[in-house]
């Protein structure tokens, strides 16, 4: 028989590995395990939703370019049963963006897995990822298994798969048999053809982006474009009515085109000689610049001046004259002009010449009103109009 006391025992330690509690039995699988990662004073918890951990457990390894930052806390089902949520505990010292991606990886070939957490490839990060957050399964991704390659091995292998690389090898030789050297030609080409397309691989790149601008440019103008099109019905309404005009039109123009051509070729000689000799002229014109302008202003009023019309006033014209009787003014004149006021007198001994005589100023009639007795004023109140 065996004794009371060792299968109190053996009951205890069952109850020990089981995990029992208040809420029933939780199993082994959830009993908390000693190491892992240190995650620091103030670390902060991620939970991360997968398709299929694996045998990913608890206290497993989170890292960061494979520097470890925390661990697996727990791992349990999803409520939809279809996926699994991850738990992990991460260092309150490393910093995350918020739209951060998990992958489930292996240390080696038949190592153990880890969570790698890194921030995104093909987007740009954003936020802070933090206490609570959830990754969800669009941004999750596992490596293959060593157990599934070999699978996929095996069914090609025992599946057929080979035989059927045996077919196309066959296949393959069948047709490449006799054409060797248009084979050669036609890789020689290829070669060719990627070895040019890798040189305007610039070009190609810029016609892509201007390829895009442009569909996005139609994509703003889009109601612009309906708008146009439904439109554009009644003019092609009018034009279809209008062919026959249309059609007559574009016959006459072709004639004149043919006339015009055959004109300009009989002509050419004589055309280019009179562009050349109107070349001077037009160089001129555009030398005198806005000489030519002004001067034109005097056109319509010739021979008076451009400024005459406000002068003259029908049958007459009001004009303001002031006589300048100074007569140093007038002998410095006639020097400018060359001309003397005085005559030269004769070289050698000539006779003298007869000094001009001067001339008698008329008299005047006496203006009413005075004595009638000229005076040396009478002139000079005559042109001034009075006293």
């Amino acid at each position: 028989m065996i004794p009371v006391r060792m299968v109190t025992c053996v009951l205890v330690v069952m109850l020990a590995l089981t995990g029992c509690g208040p809420g029933g039995f939780s199993g082994l699988y959830n009993a908390p395990l000693p190491g892992g990662a240190d995650v620091g004073e103030h670390p902060y918890r991620v939970t991360v939703e997968f398709a299929d951990v694996l045998d990913l457990v608890p206290q497993a390894t989170v890292k960061v370019n494979d520097v470890q930052i925390g661990r697996v806390q727990r791992v349990r089902l999803a409520e939809d049963t279809r996926s699994a949520l991850v738990d992990i505990v991460v260092n309150g010292d490393v910093e995350l963006p918020a739209n951060a991606v998990a992958e489930l990886r292996q240390t080696s070939l038949l190592g153990e897995k880890f969570v790698d957490l890194r921030p995104p490839t093909g987007a740009r990060p954003v936020g802070r990822l933090s206490d609570g957050d959830v990754i969800p399964l669009s941004r999750t991704s596992r490596h293959a298994e060593l157990e599934e390659v070999f699978g996929a091995l095996s069914m090609l292998l025992s599946g057929g798969g080979v035989e059927q690389l045996h077919t196309i090898a066959s296949e393959l030789n069948n047709a490449m048999r006799g054409n060797e050297a248009q084979i050669k030609a036609l890789l020689s080409r290829v070669d060719h053809l990627v070895t040019e397309l890798d040189g305007q691989k610039a070009q190609i790149t810029k016609a892509i982006d201007g390829l895009a601008e442009l569909s996005r440019t139609l994509v703003r103008e889009k109601r612009h474009l309906t708008e146009g099109l439904d439109h554009l019905a009644p003019g092609v309404r009018v034009v279809a009515n209008q062919r026959d005009q249309i059609v007559g039109m574009l016959t006459q123009l072709r004639k004149l085109s043919r006339v015009t051509v055959d004109t300009v070729g009989k002509s050419r000689e004589q055309l280019v000689a009179n562009l050349r000799a109107l070349e001077p002229t037009l160089r001129k014109l555009a030398e005198s610049g806005d000489n030519l302008t002004e001067a034109l202003k005097i056109l319509p009023t010739y021979p008076l001046p451009w400024n005459a019309g406000r002068t003259m006033k029908g049958d007459y014209a009001n004009v303001d004259v002031e006589f300048d009787m100074n007569l140093d003014q007038l002998v410095n004149n006639m020097r400018r002009s060359g001309q003397s006021p005085i005559p030269s007198l004769p070289k050698g001994g000539g006779p003298p010449l007869p000094l001009p005589e001067t001339p008698q100023v008329p008299k005047l009639p006496a203006l009413p009103g005075s004595s009638g007795a000229s005076d040396s004023g009478s002139l000079l109140g005559s042109l001034l109009g009075g006293s």
